[in-house]
């Protein structure tokens, strides 16, 4: 295959067997529903997927860049591709190619780089591309980038859970992040293009959709739609047993939100509410947008409306000016605080964002003594949270994940569990009663029918 690829010289076409295509993802939610449309723009045209790692005749790695970490995984996935694929034609897309994309050309093996608007277009350049060519780069500049863009999982994915793009860009200000520069203002895809679009997820046979966006809270925002109304159309669909709301802003997750939640049985009782810091003087520095108090408030309240909601949250350590005061007044807030699990990121400076030449640097290995310190009260939280789920009985949605003769799959809290591998079928639901509870995963048995919403 390879070698008659090479022989076209650019005319990528004109193999006669079914050529095959790698995808590769960095980065977020987002960032995998996109992904599943690339992979539909290849399976259209006749393309086979095959597994990253795999021999391609194209790799398509679709990045993130709020990062260093995401940046150098990039490069080395770039280079893991030149080594185990075959010497495939490489498509670098994404946040860090709309960013950064000459640096990106300059990696050794890289054929194309798409900026945001130009991936929703990706065979109107491959088809002019030649391996060892001169990367070719078709950006364009962000304040053009007004279109939405198809994005939403399919079958490709190889995911029971689908991720419907609903949302994208930011208009807020963030100190640190780059997301704005990268995607542009905030903008919504219309709430009966979303309902179509979950139409046809619920079709294809999945069981659980997850709304994704940059700022998903900010859905409506220039339409004069709401969050509220969305997830109410939605949960109006027949055949779809779940709806999980990716995360939301604390400022943004309304009162009217968490009791929809709390009275719809499709809404997932689960909710991902990014912090950042425990320490008000380092949220200023952040410019973000609630306290420590409003935070706490905004915990309180979905914890008695909900008392078993799953409730997941994000913090970044040793941000500049964060000194052993900050952080262990964030680690004692977070301590505090009713919640399930913690996304830790460890702060990386990050090209033209204002936080890059704030003061006060903190030194790398007190960054990663931090992040350890989190990451293990976040593995006491996780543990202590399945730990009350123990002698319940729920609705599990299996997944493809087979481990030591258990298939793992989630509970409508984000619990993740393993049932018998011969008691459970990927992509149903089944009823499961917790017996155990691990450090990352509970443990259950099957009590009755499949398909249980």
């Amino acid at each position: 295959m390879h070698q008659e690829l090479s022989a076209c010289r650019g005319a990528l076409f004109c193999v006669r067997t079914m050529p095959r295509v790698a995808l590769h993802t960095l980065g977020c939610k987002l960032n995998y529903a996109e992904t599943a449309t690339i992979g539909k723009q290849f399976l259209d045209r006749g393309f086979s997927l095959v597994d990253f790692g795999e021999p391609a005749d194209v790799c398509v790695v679709n990045t993130c860049t709020v990062t260093e970490r995401a940046d150098r995984e990039c490069r080395q996935v770039i280079r893991r591709a030149m080594r185990t694929s075959g010497n495939p034609v490489i498509v670098v897309t994404g946040c860090y190619a709309q960013l950064d994309p000459e640096r990106i050309a300059s990696i050794e093996g890289v054929d194309l780089v798409l900026g945001a608007r130009e991936k929703f277009e990706l065979f109107k350049y491959l088809g002019t591309m030649e391996k060892h060519a001169t990367p070719k780069v078709f950006v364009s500049a962000i304040d053009t980038v007004d279109n939405f863009g198809p994005a939403f999982s399919t079958a490709a994915a190889g995911r029971t859970r689908a991720f419907l793009k609903v949302q994208d860009g930011c208009d807020y200000t963030c100190s640190f992040c780059t997301i704005p520069l990268a995607r542009g203002m905030s903008r919504s895809q219309p709430i009966d293009e979303c309902v179509r679009q979950a139409r046809v997820l619920v079709d294809r046979g999945y069981k659980e959709i997850v709304l994704t966006g940059v700022n998903v809270g900010d859905y409506g925002k220039r339409s004069g739609d709401r969050l509220l109304t969305l997830l109410l159309r939605l949960a109006a669909l027949e055949g779809l047993p779940r709806i999980r709301i990716s995360s939301v802003e604390p400022n943004l997750l309304t009162d009217e939100v968490i009791d929809a939640v709390r009275s719809i049985p499709r809404l997932c009782a689960h909710f991902h509410v990014p912090l950042q810091s425990g320490h008000n003087e380092i949220l200023r520095l952040m410019r973000r947008r609630y306290t420590t108090e409003d935070y706490g408030a905004l915990i309180g309240r979905i914890r008695s409306a909900i008392p078993d909601c799953g409730i997941g949250v994000d913090v970044i350590v040793g941000f500049p000016g964060e000194t052993d005061r900050h952080f262990d007044a964030t680690y004692e807030f977070l301590n505090a605080l009713p919640v399930s699990y913690l996304h830790v990121f460890t702060y990386s400076e990050r090209p033209n964002t204002p936080a890059a030449d704030f003061n006060g640097a903190v030194p790398p290995a007190v960054r990663q003594e931090r992040n350890a310190r989190l990451r293990i009260l976040s593995q006491k939280k996780r543990h202590a949270f399945f730990e009350t789920m123990i002698g319940r009985t729920l609705p599990v949605l299996c997944e493809s994940d087979v481990e030591d003769g258990l298939r793992y799959g989630f509970t409508e809290h984000y619990v993740r569990v393993g049932i018998p591998a011969d008691a459970a079928i990927e992509n149903t639901i089944l009823p499961v009663t917790i017996r155990t509870a691990g450090p990352d995963a509970c443990l259950g048995s099957v009590t009755g029918g499949r398909d249980q919403a």
